[in-house]
């Protein structure tokens, strides 16, 4: 009912020319109009920059923040809560937080640069910051995350490979490349198929903090949906990009499940 429905009724919209008043049965022709279109173009580019910029970062963050804290040292339970802390909190709350630290002139990060004579920017006002400061925001927010089933994994390593490793006299870098990076590979196509999906479905803290601008500079296609269903009222062509982005995020699983799956040591 709730995502079987939801999913057939878009594909069916999405040949249709819709309001809330009235249907038009134009077939293809509202798909033709869509994928023409300029600003959804730059969506696409927008959110293809978004994983880009993300992904990698905060996985690789992620494994390096699970081994650091995976040490047995004094202050490790306050670490771990450190880092996960983002995870707990609202979308919605970290948009306004950040928010507060891009503000131009007093924002923190503003304050922050201005310690070593840098002048700041108007970081979610001007196109070119404004894909960057959203980065910035989302691999805060992810990183916690990831780095929990990493945790996870490194305490289920088999303790007999390492000490082999230490007796044949390894570096650490070593031990890390041929020892813990391919046994954690399952967690990393996880953690891989989630940020990537993830990069897809963000939509909260736009509305907060920049609705999609500046011209469209950090507009992403969920908000991108959304605009297009509930402020212009076309049904029609958001069906049409919700069944896009139906595709593509079934494409990632499929492309990480099917082939890269089959290339991980287990």
């Amino acid at each position: 009912m709730f995502t079987f429905y939801p999913t057939f009724k878009s594909i069916y919209l999405s040949f249709f020319n819709s309001t809330f008043g009235s249907q038009t049965f134009v077939g293809f022709d509202q798909y033709s109009r869509v994928l023409q279109d300029e600003v959804f173009h730059k969506v696409i580019k927008n959110n293809l920059i978004l994983v880009i910029g993300t992904v990698p970062i905060s996985i690789f963050l992620a494994i390096y923040l699970a081994i650091w804290v995976n040490n047995k040292m004094k202050g490790n339970g306050i670490l771990r809560a450190a880092f996960f802390y983002p995870t707990i909190i609202p979308m919605i709350a970290i948009a306004n937080i950040w928010l507060f630290i891009y503000t131009p002139d007093y924002g923190l990060l503003d304050k922050f640069l201005s310690f070593f004579g840098i002048d700041g920017v108007n970081w979610l006002g001007e196109p070119a910051w404004v894909m960057y400061a959203m980065i910035g925001m989302i691999i805060w927010k992810e990183a916690g995350f990831f780095m929990l089933f990493y945790l996870a994994g490194l305490q289920n390593l088999p303790s007999e490979v390492y000490e082999a490793a230490k007796l044949e006299g390894a570096r650490p870098f070593q031990v890390f490349r041929k020892i813990t990076f391919p046994l954690i590979m399952p967690t990393t196509l996880f953690c891989l198929v989630i940020a990537t999906t993830n990069s897809f479905k963000l939509v909260d803290h736009l509305y907060i903090m920049t609705k999609g601008g500046p011209d469209n500079a950090s507009n992403l296609l969920l908000f991108y949906i959304y605009e297009t269903a509930f402020s212009f009222w076309d049904m029609g062509a958001a069906s049409v990009l919700t069944v896009i982005l139906l595709v593509i995020l079934l494409s990632i699983s499929i492309f990480n499940y099917a082939y890269l799956d089959k290339r991980i040591h287990y």
